[in-house]
């Protein structure tokens, strides 16, 4: 079964808006894992606007499933906080200063030597790691020749066109893993993934190994409670 990563860059956001420490994060990323979550994850930004990162060390002492660090490598400071934890993974995602959210994935032909460069950093360190990168077949061959692990596709494209035509939105993802799987590379997914689409882009997707989910499971979990939302998630991603 796909394994779900939950995002709790949202649970941090509610923290932030009040200062002190509810809601708290460690707990939620605990009870996220008690509530079968199989990894959790976090992108902390240098703003430290929702996970901050002592968050990340504190998560680190406790959580027992896959930890997964997302975040922009072009910053000296998330390179040392992620060599400092040594998560199971970390993705490596293009962000720039100040963006809300992530919005592409790497150019991994331009970039294919920096990006040997930071693979090869992390991994001889122990640590998985993975590439964000569009649906695009181009990319994620010249992402197998940077020496990653795994390649994280970039959903909101899919997420955006399921409700008009689901074949339609699904194609490049399922021509991406072909991919994947034709040049050795583990395959995750992520962002704008919900309830809805979920489970047909689970069905319709070769060799997917994990989701990371964060903004909608939080906000689902306010009408229907974590435990109950963690419980359709997983369910949604049963073979």
């Amino acid at each position: 079964m796909t394994k779900l990563s939950v995002n709790i860059n949202k649970i941090a956001t509610l923290r932030n808006s009040r200062g002190g420490n509810t809601p708290n994060v460690l707990a939620a990323a605990l009870a996220c894992e008690r509530f079968g979550a199989e990894g959790i994850t976090v992108h902390p930004r240098p703003d430290e606007r929702h996970i901050r990162y002592q968050d990340v060390y504190d998560l680190k002492a406790e959580i027992t499933t896959e930890f997964n660090i997302e975040g922009n490598c072009q910053e000296q400071k998330f390179i040392d906080l992620v060599l400092a934890n040594n998560p199971t993974q970390v993705t490596l995602v293009p962000d720039a200063l100040g963006q809300i959210t992530s919005n592409h994935g790497w150019d991994t032909i331009k970039n294919r030597d920096y990006l040997k460069d930071m693979v090869k950093l992390f991994k001889d360190k122990g640590i998985r790691v993975s590439i964000f990168v569009d649906p695009d077949v181009d990319m994620v061959e010249a992402a197998a020749e940077t020496g990653t692990d795994r390649i994280e596709l970039y959903t909101e494209a899919y997420a955006e066109g399921f409700g008009f035509d689901s074949a339609a939105a699904v194609a490049p993802y399922f021509h991406a893993a072909k991919k994947a799987q034709e040049v050795g590379l583990g395959l995750n997914a992520g962002h704008d993934l919900d309830l809805n689409n979920l489970k047909y882009f689970n069905e319709h997707i070769p060799g997917l190994l994990e989701v990371s989910i964060g903004h909608a499971l939080i906000s689902d979990a306010l009408y229907l409670g974590l435990e109950e939302t963690i419980k359709r998630y997983l369910a949604s991603l049963k073979a």
